[in-house]
């Protein structure tokens, strides 16, 4: 696996098989996203699903040169059953849309399907996924990859490029560069926009959008390349 901070390059890390009795009825026969996507509505490959609403696949064209990649489905992802549509996902589109990205022309996923919450009173707040969970939806995350075929895959934030990578990645330290994997793909590295949310100080806050910003810029270089 290399690492470069310009253009071209893709890397496979078998995923561990889950238990026959985990899986979604026809879940390996489907030969479409819309296919794999109706599969996934009964997935059971890991706990996740059963407090979850629904399982929040990815979205977007079958054809896209470049998909992105995040974390999990916040509250509002998963009420809505669609991913990104949260306030992570409102600034996530603002940016993409700066940097000159089409938002209907990119596909978006995550690394895990299902919400993973804590409850607080009324409130879900985000828990972040395990490795075995991650490993268990690895599964899906391969087989959108392998029917969209994207030339590029962005992986926002950490639990993301470990999905993709297969190993933890220091995303600080790499960020902007691109690893190519074993199977020739290229992995774009960059932090997941929630980060700048979490931000309080305004300068600060602004300071990192902007840099998110020249983010989205290469990977809109690199799209083309």
């Amino acid at each position: 696996m290399t690492a470069t901070t310009g253009l071209p390059h893709r890397a496979r890390t078998p995923a561990r098989r889950a238990p026959r009795a985990a899986l979604a009825p026809n879940e390996g026969n489907a030969s479409s996203i819309s296919e794999l996507r109706e599969a996934a509505e009964g997935c059971r490959r890991c706990p996740l699903w059963r407090d979850a609403t629904r399982t929040v696949f990815g979205e977007g064209p079958d054809n896209a040169s470049v998909v992105f990649v995040g974390e999990q489905p916040g509250d509002q992802e998963d009420l809505a059953g669609q991913p990104f549509v949260g306030p992570a996902g409102k600034l996530f589109d603002a940016i993409l849309d700066d940097a000159g990205v089409k938002r209907q022309k990119i596909y978006v996923t995550n690394a895990v399907k299902h919400f993973k919450f804590e409850p607080r009173g009324k409130r879900r707040l985000h828990s972040k996924p395990n490795a075995g969970e991650v490993q268990a939806c690895r599964w899906w995350l391969d087989r959108e990859l392998g029917l969209i075929k994207p030339s590029l895959v962005v992986a926002l934030g950490a639990t993301a490029a470990q999905s993709l990578l297969g190993k933890a990645v220091p995303v600080t330290k790499m960020r902007g560069e691109v690893m190519q994997r074993e199977d020739g793909l290229r992995v774009f590295i960059t932090i997941h926009p929630s980060f700048i949310l979490r931000i309080r100080e305004p300068t600060d806050k602004e300071a990192e959008r902007e840099r998110f910003l020249q983010d989205m810029k290469l990977v809109k270089r690199l799209m083309a390349a």
